[in-house]
């Protein structure tokens, strides 16, 4: 499922996660979250391929501005 960081492609809890290229962090930092892909707008997906950005999840993660 798309926006799905709760596993990488073995199928592990996020402990495993790796960080996508487009990604700020790692996921579950704390002082990130989920944000709607720059490059495929979300749909994980760029042409007929998976999008090299946010690794075909359509979510990268990145910082939480404040104050």
């Amino acid at each position: 499922m798309a926006g799905d960081r709760s596993r990488d492609d073995t199928g592990s809890n996020r402990g495993g996660v790796k960080p996508s290229p487009g990604d700020d962090a790692a996921p579950g930092t704390p002082g990130t979250g989920e944000n709607v892909c720059p490059a495929c707008k979300g749909s994980g997906r760029l042409g007929n391929d998976p999008c090299a950005n946010c690794s075909g999840t359509g979510v990268v993660i990145e910082g939480v501005g404040g104050g």
